[in-house]
């Protein structure tokens, strides 16, 4: 069992990068194996709705978007993690879902997910709000903790002060490790996915 955690942070080893680590050194200790991706600093376009994944199965725009969507199928469960700008996530991790979701989502469908935020002071509950629905449109299993998954801190020195906060990170690493164990063992005694009706979309085109 692996999961992925994404560090939506400029920052490589900044402060989302502490709060992410937490996460992963209690599922490691659970016997879950991690990866901690880093998407990096260089500019993620905006999904421009052209729709040509649904064709071609990957984003028209080739970067870390594809290079994650292509791997996802070797990961059980996936962490979002992502610093607060202006009370919302940053808007590079925004771009970086936008497009993961849409081009790749269907490779989600049923895995375990999560949100971590990091922010000095405010906006961290607006940001986890914001990241869950990617989870909750893609018919993925939000793990839960003690408290939302924020901490708190200007540097990686303050967010280790952050008792409380990293105490939630290791709470959800036990919890996900957990629910890993159960999902895995339904496997084995025969418990299978959901099968889902066809989507319906309704969007009410004469205004009715």
């Amino acid at each position: 069992m692996k999961v992925l955690l994404i560090n939506g942070s400029p920052h490589k080893e900044g402060c989302t990068f502490t709060a992410l680590s937490e996460v992963a050194n209690t599922l490691n200790k659970n016997g879950i194996e991690t990866e901690i991706f880093h998407i990096g600093v260089k500019p993620i376009a905006g999904c421009i709705a052209c729709r040509q994944c649904v064709q071609k199965g990957q984003c028209v725009f080739d970067d870390v978007v594809n290079q994650v969507g292509a791997r996802l199928d070797e990961f059980d469960a996936l962490i979002l993690g992502s610093p607060v700008y202006y009370a919302g996530p940053a808007g590079q991790m925004c771009c970086f879902c936008d497009r993961l979701f849409f081009a790749h989502g269907k490779k989600l469908v049923g895995k375990l997910a999560a949100a971590v935020v990091s922010c000095r002071r405010g906006g961290a509950t607006a940001s986890f709000d914001r990241l869950n629905k990617y989870f909750t449109i893609n018919k993925m299993q939000v793990v839960g903790s003690q408290y939302w998954n924020m901490v708190h801190g200007h540097t990686p020195e303050d967010v280790r002060k952050d008792k409380e906060g990293l105490q939630t990170m290791r709470t959800l690493g036990q919890n996900m490790a957990w629910l890993l164990k159960c999902i895995e063992l339904g496997k084995k005694n025969g418990i299978n996915r959901p099968e889902y009706e066809p989507i319906t979309f309704t969007s009410f085109p004469d205004g009715k």
